[in-house]
């Protein structure tokens, strides 16, 4: 998912590097939905422009963490959701990293602007219904290991037949016995 997310993103920011940029708007859906080259140094919204390399660093830093979560999952739809949500932040770091005006510091590539809303990319919207997504697992319950809250582990965990069978072996003697009786045999269980 993340590997999708992440060459659509990089296509269509080739695309409107080479054929949108400096070049008039066209309209999708009359002036309600345009594409329009962009270019972002901030946040969403384009928020936060005198700050690219502390985003950059943001990115980087979930990168990280969702790779390392990844070790652990076993559920189709969190990966969905974290695969979108990986392949996105790897879409926006590599402007950060590779475009001008240089390292860490590179602005992202937008297109996509609907009628009185900020300017985004694929990338942004593979964060953005990746996070949906994962809000939504979390308010139904269910891990990234595939269970839901409140279950027990799959391997059963310890439960009380568990301690049983393994204390008949000590507390009697070879017989089974419950009175010590059984000597050393019984004790080694």
């Amino acid at each position: 998912m993340a590997a999708v997310a992440y060459a659509l993103d990089l296509v269509s920011k080739l695309i409107v590097v080479a054929k949108l940029e400096g070049e008039a708007p066209i309209d999708i859906i009359g002036d309600w939905l345009q594409f329009r080259g962009t270019r972002n140094p901030g946040a969403a919204f384009g928020m936060g422009q005198a700050y690219t390399i502390v985003f950059t660093l943001i990115a980087a830093a979930v990168i990280v963490v969702i790779l390392r979560l990844a070790r652990k999952l076993y559920s189709l739809p969190w990966a969905i959701a974290l695969g979108l949500l990986l392949g996105g932040a790897l879409g926006n770091l590599t402007d950060r990293l590779l475009r001008s005006p240089g390292f860490l510091r590179g602005h992202v590539v937008d297109f996509i602007a609907p009628k009185h809303f900020a300017v985004f990319n694929l990338a942004d919207s593979a964060i953005v219904v990746g996070g949906c997504l994962i809000v939504l697992l979390s308010f139904l319950g269910l891990q990234p290991d595939g269970t839901r809250e409140g279950d027990e582990p799959a391997d059963g965990g310890t439960d009380a037949a568990d301690g049983d069978a393994a204390d008949s072996g000590t507390d009697g003697g070879a017989d089974g016995g419950t009175d010590g009786s059984g000597g050393e045999a019984g004790k080694t269980g």
